[in-house]
Formats: structure tokens, sequence, C-alpha cells
């Protein structure tokens, strides 16, 4: 019987305990260059595994992680025996990223894309003050905070629930708006939104009170607008042991506090 993964590519952080898992799990099952395999196993945390997620974004190339990390929420548990076996019978869970599109004090735009948030930042001591459209209407006219991030459900259990945003079910048909230790309104905690909404942030004075534009990891600084929509074209395929899904960990998340 023709397994789904025959080929398969092993990669891990630089952290001493991944290198080590890597080279027994290479010893043991062998290991293909990352193009052309049918699965990527990566080893280390949750930044690893964004790192992955981002480096074959565009690929279809489902990963399958393994924690030899600090927290490892998006990753499975770490066991040598029966790897040929757990991916065989692991469970797909897609997920599609933000596109955020950055305009800087020149008017130059500048794209990313996020599998967990897209966040605005202030650069300095003195609050953002932010304008907030859905869709083409202002539906706040004035944010005043230390920032305002868009969280995808995979990575509403990330910085937003940090920052008091709403745990999203993995299917959830939604974003999280999410204030940043909001000064004004006071009482604006954020909102849900349809995750087709296109949501369009201006930055106010945004000379006297410069913001950064953070997509994960990729950062534009002094931006003066950022567009943010989620990107249907692209599916990201993450891999989960059965009964340890994206979708259980999310709701398990929601007790575990």
């Amino acid at each position: 019987m023709a397994r789904r993964f025959g080929k398969i590519a092993i990669v891990a952080s630089d952290a001493p305990e991944a290198q080590k898992a890597a080279a027994n799990l290479v010893s043991r099952y062998g290991t293909h260059p990352p193009d052309e395999a049918d699965a990527i196993v990566a080893l280390g945390g949750d930044g690893l595994m964004l790192q992955t997620l981002h480096r074959f974004m565009g690929t279809g190339k489902p990963i399958y992680g393994m924690n030899r990390g600090s927290v490892g929420f998006l990753m499975n548990e770490f066991h040598e025996n029966d790897l040929v076996d757990r991916l065989e019978e692991a469970e797909r869970s897609v997920v599609h990223p933000l596109l955020m599109i950055a305009h800087d004090a020149a008017g130059m735009p500048h794209q990313a894309r996020a599998i967990n948030e897209v966040s605005m930042l202030r650069q300095t001591f003195q609050a953002a003050k932010l304008r907030v459209y859905v869709d083409g209407l202002v539906r706040l006219e004035e944010l005043t905070a230390d920032g305002l991030l868009v969280a995808t459900p995979a990575g509403s259990t990330a910085y937003n629930l940090s920052a008091n945003g709403p745990i999203l079910p993995l299917n959830a048909t939604l974003l999280a708006l999410t204030p940043i230790s909001a000064f004004r309104p006071r009482r604006w905690r954020g909102a849900l939104l349809p995750d087709h909404a296109r949501v369009r942030v201006d930055v106010l004075e945004a000379d006297k009170r410069p913001v950064s534009a953070v997509a994960d990891h990729t950062e534009f600084r002094s931006v003066t607008r950022v567009d943010i929509a989620m990107d249907r074209s692209v599916d990201l395929v993450m891999l989960h042991d059965p009964g340890h899904s994206l979708d259980e960990r999310i709701l398990r998340e929601q007790f575990g506090y």
C-alpha cells in the first residue's frame, strides 16, 4: 500500500536539543531535500514552526512539527519511534495567512504575510493614534493605544490572547481585531470581524507618533497606513496526531488558564 508521504525532509532549529533530535531521526528514517519531499518534519518550538510555514508558503507541503522548543503550542509531542506511522495517521489543519500591505511616509507599499497576526505598534514613548476602517467604512475614528492587531484563528492564542483578545476556534470564519493597551476609547475591547473583511488602519500624527507594522516577524517602520486581509490563495497545511489537532488545542486553551 502506497504511503502518503514517501519522502520526508527533516529540519530543525539551532537549539542543541532540536539538533540532537534531528540527527537521531535522520539516522533512523533518512531525509530528503525539502524541495523534493512530500512532507516536512520540523523540530523546535512554535517559532521554528512559523519559520517553516513561511519558508514553504505557497508550496502546499504539509508540515509536521515535533516539540523540541519551549512552548510548542503548534507542535506534536516528540517521540523518535513510529514517525512514519504517525505521519500516515496525522490529521490535516489548513489555514490561510493574512496579507499586509504597509505604506511608508513616501507612499511606498511594502508587502508581507502573517500566519498569526498583523500588529501595529508605537515606536516611541508616545501612544499611537490610529483610525480604523472595515470594508471602507470608518468604524473607529480615533484609537489612542500602544497599538492594534488583527489575528487569525490560528494566531488567536498568541499575541492576541496576551493582549486580552478572544480565542477563536480554528474553523471559525472570523478575525480578531484587538487593541493593545488602549487609552481612548478606554472601554473599547476590540471586535470580531468576518474573515472576508478588509481592514485599513491609518496612522494619525505619524510624524509625531511613529508606528511600525509587523506581520509575524517581518517589520516595517514609520508607516502611515496598513491594509490587512486574509489571503485565500495560499493554503498552509499542518499535520497533527489524532486527538491533538489544532482545533482541540485551541478548545483546550479556553479552559486552561
